[in-house]
């Protein structure tokens, strides 16, 4: 009886049980010592000596090959101090009452600011952080660096390491990877290339763009908003007609960014037959929307028919206005934004719909889309200030219903500025979003802002739930200075209620956050 025969008949007996079938014949040699006496025993007995048995005549594998080393990195550690806060972050557990998840992103941002490289053995522990979490991948991939990207090739589950881009050194027109890589190599490298070299990453890109896919084609054109140029045009010319709706409309997008574009003139074209300058009988404006979409509108990026249900001419007009370059309307009328968005607006027929909102929902998708400071300026207004029951400033304030995107065009200072406004004159129900523009950390005068704001909102009765998407935030963007005020806001509250509780945590996760940072610095 073969080794293979021997191991099949235990293995059945096994199954079947020593009651129903008798055990093997005993082997020569040291298996016959066993003591059969109890069949159960002894079939163990027998798989024992059976498995050594195999294993003894078993061959050794070939030697594998080790791979090469990960490449040097030679940043600096962080200082010890800030090395042992990031285990303790990676833990995620909660230390007092502070909120750890929420500050590992930050220490991520500060040590890349600081340019260091994460310590070896907390790679393998940041690298599943960022699998579970897509926000931390561009810091956790640059922080670790060659040896990220040599584990990564090791292990599956962290492949998304090879397709995030991060401000690695500059990539170089691959042509082998480009042809031979996996998808998300290929986007990374096309990625790299527009923000150091972007006619060669579109050289590449013009090679195999008729052999390409679809989706993978839409996902191409993404990448280049990094470094776009009117060096682009032609290409994106080329793909109005490609035979994907999705990519068409990107292509047209990407072009409408370009007021100097021939697109861009033809939408600047369109936008004079809808709107005019009228000054008789008082300065205005005359809308008279598109009455079809011809075949050139369609290949510019507009579609026949609406996808959110409104008006068919409505739909057209909008797409008209947000594709024209926003310099036109200034240069056509001699006015600025400010001037432009107090005119009124009529239809060219006086018993037509009012367009107003149309022109200035349009007008701010154009600011948003060609971040354009002046329009977004302008369309945003200076911040509402409340009197009575009635918020100041508010006719004259379209924002057309995006202020968040609007905002984020600004600076950073305006940004801050603006919504500490809000948040004065109105409170936290309306800021989440505004916020979530503004630059982290917040500036000094939008936390105290803030702060103030959470001591209105406490003594009101309201619950803190109520705003916790903004507690949330708070605990990674607020200023760190801050904490003295809100631990003697927490003071203030009714004891052991939620707003105590909840302010104490907040005030705890501040100071937490400010030794961090000072660790970092080192």
């Amino acid at each position: 009886m073969t080794i293979t025969d021997t191991w099949q008949e235990l293995h059945t007996t096994a199954l079947l049980g020593t009651d129903r079938r008798p055990l093997p014949p005993t082997p020569t040699g040291p298996a016959a010592e066993v003591d059969r006496s109890d069949p159960a025993t002894a079939l163990l007995d027998l798989a024992a000596l059976e498995t050594v048995r195999r294993r003894a005549g078993a061959r050794p594998d070939p030697a594998v090959q080790p791979p090469a080393p990960a490449a040097e990195d030679t940043r600096p550690e962080p200082p010890s101090a800030a090395v042992h806060r990031l285990t303790v972050l990676l833990g995620g557990h909660l230390t007092g009452t502070a909120n750890l998840g929420e500050l590992l992103p930050q220490w991520l941002v500060t040590a890349r600011r600081y340019d260091y490289r994460a310590p070896a053995a907390a790679v393998p522990a940041l690298l599943d952080a960022a699998r579970a979490r897509s926000e931390l991948r561009p810091d956790v991939v640059a922080l670790a660096g060659p040896l990220g990207r040599w584990l990564a090739g090791q292990n599956p589950d962290w492949k998304y390491v090879h397709r995030t881009v991060t401000e690695q050194p500059a990539a170089e027109p691959d042509e082998q990877l480009w042809l031979e890589g996996l998808f998300a190599e290929r986007v990374t490298l096309i990625s790299r290339l527009r923000r150091t070299e972007p006619d060669a990453a579109l050289s590449l890109l013009r090679g195999t763009w008729s052999t390409e896919r679809a989706e993978d084609r839409l996902l191409f054109l993404d990448a280049l908003h990094e470094g776009l140029s009117l060096a682009d045009e032609s290409f994106l010319e080329a793909a109005l007609a490609d035979r994907s709706r999705n990519v068409r409309a990107t292509a047209a997008e990407l072009l409408s960014t370009l007021p100097e574009s021939a697109l861009a003139v033809r939408m600047a074209e369109r936008a004079r037959a809808a709107v005019r300058l009228e000054e008789a009988g008082g300065t205005r404006l005359l809308v008279s929307p598109p009455v079809e979409c011809d075949a050139g509108m369609q290949r510019d990026g507009i579609p026949l028919k609406s996808p959110t249900g409104r008006g068919q001419r409505a739909w057209w007009f909008g797409e008209v206005i947000a594709a024209a370059p926003l310099a036109y309307w200034t240069t056509e009328t001699g006015l600025t934004p400010d001037q432009l968005l107090r005119l009124p607006v009529s239809d060219a027929d006086p018993a037509g719909p009012d367009w107003a909102a149309d022109l200035h929902e349009a007008w701010a998708r154009a600011a948003v889309r060609q971040q354009h400071v002046g329009w977004a300026r302008a369309l945003l207004g200076p911040a509402p200030r409340r009197t009575g029951n009635r918020a100041a400033g508010a006719s004259d304030t379209p924002a057309a219903g995006a202020p968040a995107r609007l905002l984020a065009v600004l600076p950073e200072s305006e940004r801050a500025a603006w919504t500490a406004a809000i948040i004065q004159s109105h409170g936290l129900g309306e800021a989440f979003q505004l916020l979530g523009a503004c630059a982290t950390p917040w500036t000094p005068p939008l936390s105290t802002a803030v702060v103030a704001a959470l001591e209105r909102a406490a003594a009101s009765g309201a619950y803190p739930w109520s705003h916790s998407g903004v507690l949330g935030m708070t605990e990674r963007a607020l200023a760190p200075e801050t904490a003295p005020a809100v631990a003697a806001l927490a003071a203030d509250a009714t004891p052991n209620s939620a707003w105590a509780d909840t302010l104490a945590r907040l005030a705890e996760t501040l100071r937490f956050r400010a030794v961090m940072l000072a660790e970092l610095a080192g």
